[in-house]
Formats: structure tokens, sequence, C-alpha cells
């Protein structure tokens, strides 16, 4: 059943429960005097060959330009139309409205008054309702000494350096001599010739050839297919010390004259380490700098058995919950939207996807809005305090000085890219913990090994 609601110059039509068309109609009074002003704009700025910059005849202006304003201006006044009217009516809409596909023709030369019309997708009603039987699982995972030698191996490896060796070992670094070879390996006359390549060989992408490095010593000599061991073009011409348009015209294979040899060396277990870790003078003892690796274990074990909750309570949310989408309406609009990016059929086939994470922030959407969940400037500032932490963290820099983390974090905070990210980030936040204290739990003990042994979970 169509049913039609006229408000002012703005008609409402419920095409179907999930969506809605909204039709508005601009008289000629409403939009005469902006298209004449637009008008008189274009010829004070104009610069039209035969007439003085700003003199061209208002009628020539008029025969330019009069329709292409007229479209912008009509279509941008039954735009804000119907944005007003959403707005009056607190109409919850998905997406963006979309120009209706029953649009009535128009005839841009002859009419006076025009009506344009735009389908909305209407965000769907629906209750959350979960009984003592949606026991949610939650894991406290217990740290081992298992992930206590893992987390220590990794400061020490992190942290340590080359050290010249006899011969190399599978991390060894080589500094030698390459000498382009013919085909039949000798060597090419006017060929390429690098005096001190590096090369570590971790990174060697052939095995074949990475098992040639391994064991060398200096003073020998060996043969290498540098195309198979850096197929990377940059990485290649780094090595050769030449431009990625001169590889073409170099033979792959050179003569490797090693003539240094380093291992990596893990760090050692002293004040030097803890000082490079966790700052000067923080750390001063092993039992201290235990005690610091199990506080980054506890938080990390805790972040991971929450992040785990999270997908667990999506899931469960998503089946538990009847919310209908209007499915036609979303492809279409996602579709405009990514015009150039992706065809309907790509997006038609990531739909699922789409669909799970719009109904999941529609239930984070109600919950905050019903507890009245807000984000204050503290909560802001603390947020891109953790965030630029960790990104610190992630190139191996754990404990920066404050002012460092905290210039950082204030620069993040000028992104509003970056803050609306951040916003949603803390209500996310509020949500999962209003449900972990309303829920039911299924709280489970667990260790860190037994944990790691679970099923993935991801999110539908």
């Amino acid at each position: 059943m169509v049913v039609i609601q006229n408000i002012m110059n703005v008609v409402k039509e419920n095409t179907n429960e999930q969506t809605i068309s909204i039709r508005a109609r601009v008289e000629q009074a409403d939009y005469v005097e902006k298209v004449e002003k637009k008008l008189k704009d274009y010829r004070k700025n104009s610069n039209i060959k035969g007439f003085r910059p700003g003199m061209a005849p208002a009628a020539l202006i008029h025969r330019m330009y009069y329709k292409y304003v007229l479209v912008d201006e009509v279509t941008h006044i039954a735009f804000d139309a119907v944005m007003d009217y959403i707005d009056k009516e607190k109409i919850k809409i998905l997406g963006e409205p979309l120009p209706s596909e029953g649009q009535n023709t128009i005839n841009w030369d002859t009419d006076k008054e025009f009506e344009l019309a735009w389908e909305i997708g209407v965000a769907p009603e629906f209750e959350i309702k979960l009984g003592k039987k949606d026991k949610i699982p939650f894991y406290n995972i217990a740290p081992d000494d298992k992930i206590r030698k893992q987390y220590i191996d990794s400061y020490l490896m992190r942290f340590g350096h080359f050290a010249e060796a006899d011969e190399t070992n599978e991390r060894g670094l080589i500094e030698a001599t390459l000498t382009e070879l013919n085909s039949d390996e000798t060597p090419r006359e006017g060929g390429l010739f690098v005096e001190r390549a590096t090369i570590s060989v971790e990174l060697v992408a052939d095995p074949d050839e990475r098992a040639k490095l391994v064991g060398v010593k200096v003073g020998d000599v060996l043969t290498i297919d540098v195309q198979k061991a850096f197929p990377n073009e940059a990485d290649r011409a780094s090595l050769l010390s030449t431009q990625k348009e001169n590889l073409p015209n170099i033979q792959p294979v050179f003569q490797l004259t090693v003539n240094k040899t380093s291992n990596y060396q893990p760090a050692e277990l002293n004040q030097e380490l803890f000082d490079r870790v966790f700052g000067e003078g923080v750390v001063t003892t092993e039992e201290e700098f235990y005690q610091k690796i199990d506080e980054e274990i506890e938080s990390g074990l805790k972040n991971e058995g929450e992040n785990r909750f999270a997908v667990e309570l999506r899931n469960i949310l998503l089946n538990k919950i009847d919310m209908q989408l209007p499915k036609d309406f979303l492809i279409r609009w996602l579709t405009t939207i990514n015009e150039g990016k992706f065809t309907r059929e790509q997006v038609e086939n990531e739909y699922p996807l789409f669909e799970g994470d719009l109904k999941w922030q529609l239930i984070r959407n109600k919950i905050a809005s019903e507890q009245n969940f807000t984000v204050t400037n503290e909560e802001m500032e603390s947020f891109a305090m953790e965030y630029a932490q960790q990104q610190f963290m992630a190139y191996g820099m754990s404990y920066l000085p404050k002012e460092y983390i905290e210039r950082y974090a204030k620069d993040i905070l000028k992104n509003q890219d970056e803050i609306r990210k951040m916003q949603e980030g803390i209500i996310s936040r509020k949500v999962i913990a209003w449900f972990k204290e309303n829920l039911p739990l299924d709280v489970k003990e667990i260790t860190h090994e037994e944990f790691d042994k679970l099923e993935p979970v991801s999110g539908k």
C-alpha cells in the first residue's frame, strides 16, 4: 500500500517498508532570483573573446549558461527541501538519497515548475532481546612461560646487532664485490662492477640462491643470479647501485667475492637493554625487567580476550536480531558512490560483508543513543595517546618520552577523518562494555596456549 503525505511542496510516499520516495516541487518564484543572480555573477567574471572582461552582453550569458544554472539551482533547492523534511520528520536514513528511478521526465527548456524525486533507504526498527541462554564466552587468559619467553626473545632480537663472524648463518650479512658475467660465466667486457654490495641472507627471495650464501667465508668466490635472488626491481637496482631503467641491459648472473661476513647477534640481558626497551633508569634489575614483561603480557592478553568477546558478541547479535535492510537500494547506492572503482557485480559480491557491518553499526548506535553515550575531549585525548603509542610500538619504539607521544597525538587530533574514526572507536568500546555488564557471560579461565588453539572467530 502506498501512503502519501504532503507537507507544503514536499510529498512523501511509502513505497515499501524499507524505502520511501520524497518529491519536492519547485515553483518559479523559488528559483528565479537565484538564477538571475548567478547569471549576473557569470557575466561579471566572464572573459569571452570579442568583449572586455565582465562586459559580455547579458543575452549572450543567458544563452550560454541559463540552462546549466537553472538545473543546478532547482536541484539544490529541491534537495535542500527534501533534507529539511527528513530532518524535521526525524527519518532515520541509510546511505544517502538517490535520484528516483521513477522520476517524471523534465523539459528544462520549457517547464517553469519542476518536481524532483529521491529514493530514501529507511533504517529498520528492531529490538535487542537476549535471554539467560544467550551466554557469551569471555576468556580470562593467563600468561605462561612460553609466552614470557616469546616476549623476551622478541626484545633480544629487536635490539640485537650484527657482529663479524667467521662464516654466515641464515641471518647473516655479506659485504661483497659483484662482477657481471656472460652466459658462459666469464667476466662481461664493460660489464657492471659493484665494489661494496651488501646482501642480507634472510632477504634473498629464491631458496636455492639463499642456500648458496649460508656458510660462506671471507675470500669465498661463487656465482649468484641476482634476478632470482631479488625479483623486486627496486631491490635489485639498489643492490647493483644502478637505476631500474638499466636492469634490462644487465646480465642476471654475477660473480660474488666475499669481503666481509657478519651474523645477527641477539642483545644481552643487561642494563643497556633495559634502558633501550623501557627508558633510561626505569628498570635496573632482571626482576624488574621480568615484572615489566609480565605487565605487558597481561595487557596484551586482556586485549586478546576483549577482542574475541567483541567478535563473538557481534556474531550472536547479528544472528539473533531480526533486521531487514533495503538490499536493492543499498546496492544501488554503493554502486553509485563507487562508480569507476567497482562494478555492480563486484558490489553485489561484497554486499554480505557490508550488510553485517551496517547492521552492527545500527545496533551500536541504538545502544549509544538509548544510554546517552557521548565522547568527551579528555577521552579523545586519551584515545589519541593510546593510538600514538601503538603506532610507535609497531616500529619497535616501545617507551618514547611522553612529550613525543603527546606531540604525535595532537597532530592526529587535527585530522578530521582521524577524529571521526576515534569517536566511533570510543563509542564502540562503551557499547561493548555495556553489553559486557548487562549480558550473561560464560567466563572461562584459560592459558594462552589453550586460547591459541581455539577455533578462530571472524566478523560476519
